[in-house]
């Protein structure tokens, strides 16, 4: 059953989950979960209101310090903060750390907005998944112990075997399909009350296998073009972020045009600033 409270702005903080990597639109911008929850937002309340933050690669640190600020002054009716994630992906974090920042976002957030949502990240199946899992976990048990004292709700996209399936992925592996993401924002607006359209966590239809060699080839070019990239901007202590700004950085109408950027190549590469509308 529907609830009857009116949605009339919302504010998506985060990294590349939330920036909406990898649901590329045709001229090469992201759309992602975020954008087609304020889309269904916005077509049932006149005068909505939306800003997204996030921008990828962003560790926990950086978004409260960048992102947190800025959507408190906003006071919207929804705010989805999704992060530290990034930093469990590190060989090395401090998740004391980790755990006091996420606290102090939320201390700052719960107040500003009339609704706080968080999430549990989804998580793609594979060795890497299950290297990193108790770190994951870790993270998730703050999310749902800061979510009980401070009244936020929690979207479980970690308990969803289907996110998990590897046809939900991009072929970086680390970024969800559109699929992935539309998903994604129907689990966030079912969590806020709203009449379901359909099962999110209904299962893809079977598949054949795929054949050794091609399983190879695939993982080949993940390693080219994804996995050394990624391992060099580690080294480096560079961010696939450096130099770019958040996408629709104001508060402002959904119809209204906002400055945003290209999304810019795969590798991160900044891209250029342009005028556009809502996607």
């Amino acid at each position: 059953m529907e609830t009857h409270v009116e949605y009339t702005s919302f504010v998506a903080l985060g990294d590349s989950f939330t920036e909406g990597m990898s649901d590329r639109l045709p001229d090469g911008s992201y759309r992602g979960w975020a954008d087609l929850l304020a889309a269904r937002l916005a077509a049932r309340t006149p005068g909505f209101r939306y800003a997204n933050l996030a921008v990828r690669g962003k560790l926990i640190g950086q978004i409260v310090e960048e992102q947190v600020g800025l959507a408190a002054a906003m006071a919207p009716d929804v705010v989805t903060l999704v992060g530290g994630l990034n930093d469990t992906l590190r060989p090395k974090v401090d998740m004391g750390r980790v755990r006091a920042l996420l606290t102090e976002a939320v201390e700052r957030l719960a107040p500003a907005c009339g609704q706080l949502v968080l999430m549990r990240s989804p998580a793609r199946n594979g060795p890497v998944q299950k290297r990193f899992r108790p770190r994951m976990e870790e993270l998730f048990t703050v999310v749902d112990e800061l979510a009980a004292a401070h009244g936020a709700l929690v979207v479980d996209l970690y308990a969803a075997p289907v996110l998990g399936d590897q046809r939900m992925w991009d072929v970086d592996r680390l970024h969800l399909t559109a699929e992935g993401h539309r998903r994604v924002a129907e689990a966030v607006w079912q969590t806020l009350g709203l009449d379901a359209a359909e099962d999110w966590r209904a299962g893809l239809p079977p598949t054949e296998r795929e054949r050794w060699l091609a399983r190879r080839a695939h993982d080949a070019r993940f390693t080219r073009e994804h996995l050394g990239p990624w391992v060099m901007r580690r080294l480096t202590g560079r961010s696939s972020g450096d130099g770019l700004a958040a996408k629709r950085p104001e508060l402002l109408a959904y119809g209204e045009a906002a400055p945003v950027r290209d999304a810019g190549p795969r590798d991160g590469t900044p891209g250029r600033d342009r005028t556009a509308g809502p996607s």
